[in-house]
């Protein structure tokens, strides 16, 4: 039996809307000036717009080579592939800065989803730091040494990573079925429980793929 499409309509995504949202108030909260929130605002605007037609959802991920800081033993290499992963577990694919202030704030909340969800789901972090102008790979190792984060985290070398998955807005989440198909993608920070309830969709599409073939 096919696979049911997931519909790919101009409108914008509630979790697309929810994460901008997110986004914003964490800017906000690291104290930006009246002038400066206005043009987040219309950054973030761009990126929700943008987010539905970008996201690729249906298609494989876009594969790519990255290394790792840390978690070597859970996706069993220190450099390897995106593909590489695929066939296993479904993934929670972050893609993050050191210097990038929402992200600070949604890290703590990946490491709390991930302590309890870390047996179903693979949850790993790719510092793009250097592309978008958020920072270097020693700002981002610093970062994950600060907060105490110990899910999997690494960097790529490749700058047509952003463009390839249509990063608008930092941070980025992908959320992958185990084959790599993309499931949902979300422009701005979100929390553990917006992440918990996305991926239990997310199973639930995966158990019903497996009944329908």
């Amino acid at each position: 039996m096919a696979k049911s499409k997931r519909r790919k309509s101009g409108r914008v995504s509630v979790s697309a809307r929810q994460g901008a949202q997110n986004q914003l108030k964490s800017l906000m909260k690291y104290g930006l000036g009246g002038a400066a929130v206005v043009a987040v605002v219309v950054v973030i605007a761009f990126a929700v717009a943008s987010s539905s037609g970008s996201s690729g959802v249906g298609a494989t991920a876009p594969d790519f080579s990255f290394s790792m800081y840390q978690g070597i033993e859970e996706v069993g290499f220190r450099d390897g592939d995106l593909s590489d992963l695929h066939g296993g577990r479904p993934m929670v694919l972050n893609f993050w800065a050191g210097l990038c202030p929402p992200c600070r704030a949604e890290m703590p909340q990946f490491q709390a989803f991930y302590e309890n969800s870390k047996d179903d789901i693979l949850v790993l972090g790719i510092d793009i730091g250097p592309f978008m102008g958020l920072g270097s790979k020693r700002d981002a190792e610093a970062l994950l040494l600060e907060l105490g984060v110990t899910y999997p985290a690494g960097w790529t070398d490749d700058g047509s990573v952003p463009r390839k998955f249509g990063v608008t807005g930092m941070p980025t989440t992908v959320f992958l079925k185990s084959d790599g198909e993309i499931f949902e993608k979300v422009s701005g920070a979100i929390d553990a429980r917006f992440l918990t309830r996305v991926t239990s969709e997310l199973m639930a599409a995966e158990a019903a793929d497996e009944q329908g073939s």
